[in-house]
């Protein structure tokens, strides 16, 4: 049996990455979905185990001290990461996973699994990014000017990634995300 492919999918918080993952499931249902651990508050409709393992600060500083954690990083005062042990049992029983992870963590991933597949999604535009942040309606307007300023940074970063697929269109970008999985299924290694 062959190992699975991890698929790292980031890019600026607003993008749309949570929606394109959401999206793909039902188009790739053999795509394993990897659940970060993260000290931020739920969102409406977000639940514990699915859409995140929500954790105390003091609760992932103890992942943290125990080696549980791939990666993890800080990001807008909160703590995010992704736990070990789930993603290689998954990729050693051979089924791709797929991390939605910010910027920070990715790059983190890349130097302990080069042979990851990196995807940036990017906005449509900068404008459309910040229309996106706002419309959540959980941001005090401080806070939407910092994830603009970190996400242009973060575009700056792009250059380590293997693909960019532009967010334009939920299913365009599922399509092109499906994409690039089957090209590197196909891959001669």
């Amino acid at each position: 049996m062959s190992k699975g492919l991890l698929i790292v999918l980031s890019g600026p918080s607003g993008v749309g990455k949570g929606t394109v993952c959401t999206a793909l499931r039902p188009k790739m249902p053999k795509l394993i979905y990897s659940v970060s651990a993260t000290t931020r508050s739920p969102r409406l409709g977000e639940e514990d185990g699915v859409n995140y393992f929500f954790k105390t600060k003091e609760q992932f500083a103890d992942m943290i001290a125990t080696d549980q954690l791939l990666e993890y990083a800080e990001y807008v005062g909160n703590f995010y990461g992704t736990p070990r042990d789930f993603v290689e049992r998954t990729l050693d029983s051979g089924k791709d996973i797929i991390l939605e992870i910010e910027v920070q963590g990715a790059l983190k991933v890349k130097e302990k699994f080069p042979e990851g597949i990196f995807v940036f999604l990017l906005p449509p535009s900068m404008d459309e990014l910040k229309d996106r942040i706002r419309g959540r309606g959980t941001e005090h307007p401080d806070i939407i000017n910092h994830r603009m300023s970190v996400a242009e940074d973060e575009i700056n970063l792009m250059r380590h990634y293997d693909y960019a697929v532009v967010n334009d269109e939920i299913d365009l970008a599922c399509k092109r995300i499906e994409s690039i999985i089957t090209a590197e299924h196909c891959k001669i290694k």
